[in-house]
């Protein structure tokens, strides 16, 4: 019920984007319910129901995704100050944020279903003519529990998939997770919490340490303040050490790490390629059916692709990374400063989506470089089932570029305060933009061209 208080109480914008998610879901819910009716209409043919069904994985896997994406950055769910005093911790959080996307991919599921019964005849008739009754097997039953089944795959994974994205997680150093400095009655080795438990250890911590406990006399009044003073020394001592209090705002953050996932990324995306090329030299090879029969080739073709797409994703924060440090690389101004501090502020969270378009557009380039022009037109569930992985990784992009803008409000209001014009702000911002798209885009092209060599001369 709390969920559902929040997601009716939310800001347009959010509703919007999990009106995206609905629909996405409803999309990925009616290729599987197609793929269903392709395997009732030819039961004959079992490989290739399966391997339709396992095409489907792809527009699971980009739905899910983007799912991820739109809780993330969902303010109702946000952790803030206050939220644990009336029960909703980190997990309760979680928890409503994994609700709150079931919920959504649910009615995009139905939406589904109603669409599939509507077109299959069941509600009011057989529309457009008749034409989708050979993929809906319309002269059939439908199996309701094998249906049900299917359309649950996108709630379940996508909320599962949530829930374990923003699973509640102990940030602090591997030299601080110790018995020495448990949370638990004691703080840091051993000292008492400076945290409050409704004013009791604030404003009698000193009567309760000098003789509350013991049942000895209360101290005199002359000698409260240097007790008092003692005591605010041990709890300001206490707090700065302690890694689970909120760090001093005069002091400068510390530097952002690089991103780790470069060379992992290189090397499965070496891999991938080095599969593809193989894959071009196989004469005997399994026999591989793209969707709208763009061409056919070995099986390990597509373990090329999948390693690649891999690959991409991994590099993609590294690379970002790397093109911040460029940026302010020989003798930066005040702009280049700027934007190459921001890219590698936001490496994380901006390149892995990157990396996700960067490997759907080689992919739907190496397709389209394959296409024959006397081989017949995209069909529908081809056509939808494009579209629906590239508006979803497209709109995971342009929501982790919105988190991002969110994250660095403050630093930009103060850029305001000191100054800054706003249109130094949009340089800023389209100098980012220029520098990804000189990096990524011949990036894309080359591993597009290398991806469409094993089918080129099929």
């Amino acid at each position: 019920m709390l969920a559902l208080r929040l997601t009716r109480g939310s800001h347009p914008a959010v509703q919007l984007r999990r009106l995206l998610v609905a629909l996405a879901s409803a999309g990925t819910g009616f290729l599987l319910l197609c793929t269903l009716g392709y395997a009732m209409g030819h039961p004959d043919s079992p490989a290739a129901s399966a391997l339709r069904l396992g095409w489907c994985a792809t527009p699971l896997a980009a739905t899910v995704y983007f799912a991820m994406a739109v809780a993330r950055t969902d303010p109702a769910t946000r952790p803030r100050p206050g939220l644990s005093a009336i029960g909703l911790g980190p997990s309760r959080l979680m928890a409503i944020s994994a609700t709150t996307t079931a919920l959504a991919c649910t009615l995009g599921s139905m939406l589904a279903l109603l669409f599939f019964l509507h077109l299959r005849g069941d509600l009011t008739g057989m529309p457009f003519d008749g034409a989708a009754a050979e993929f809906l097997a319309s002269e059939q039953p439908l199996p309701l529990p094998a249906a049900l089944t299917l359309l649950a795959l996108v709630p379940v994974t996508a909320s599962v998939a949530v829930a374990l994205a923003l699973r509640p997680r102990d940030l602090r150093p591997a030299s601080e997770k110790g018995p020495a400095r448990s949370y638990g009655r004691f703080g840091v080795q051993g000292r008492p919490h400076s945290r409050e438990t409704f004013g009791a250890y604030g404003r009698f911590g000193a009567q309760l340490r000098a003789g509350g406990r013991s049942g000895g006399p209360e101290p005199e009044p002359a000698e409260q303040p240097a007790q008092d003073e003692q005591l605010a020394a041990t709890n300001d001592t206490a707090s700065a050490t302690a890694p689970g209090d909120h760090p001093d705002p005069s002091r400068p953050a510390a530097p952002r790490e690089a991103p780790r996932g470069l060379p992992w990324g290189i090397a499965v995306l070496a891999a991938g390629l080095a599969v593809e090329a193989y894959a071009s030299r196989a004469k005997d090879g399994g026999g591989l059916s793209l969707p709208g029969g763009l061409a056919d080739g070995p099986a390990s073709v597509l373990a090329g692709w999948v390693l690649t797409a891999i690959g991409l994703a991994l590099a993609g924060p590294g690379l970002t990374h790397l093109c911040g440090r460029l940026l302010q690389s020989v003798g930066p101004g005040a702009l280049r400063l700027l934007a190459g501090r921001v890219l590698m502020e936001e490496a994380t969270r901006i390149g892995r989506p990157l990396g996700v378009v960067c490997a759907v557009a080689s992919g739907g380039f190496a397709m389209t470089a394959l296409y024959d022009a006397d081989a017949p037109a995209f069909g529908p569930l081809t056509t939808l089932g494009l579209f629906l992985v590239t508006g979803c990784t497209v709109a995971t992009l342009l929501t982790a570029a919105l988190e991002a803008k969110h994250a660095r409000a403050d630093t930009t209001a103060a850029l305001l305060r000191l100054g800054a014009p706003a249109t130094m702000l949009r340089s800023a911002a389209a100098l980012r933009a220029g520098a990804l798209l000189a990096l990524f885009l011949p990036l894309t092209l080359f591993v597009a061209e290398l991806a469409a060599l094993p089918l080129a001369g099929r």
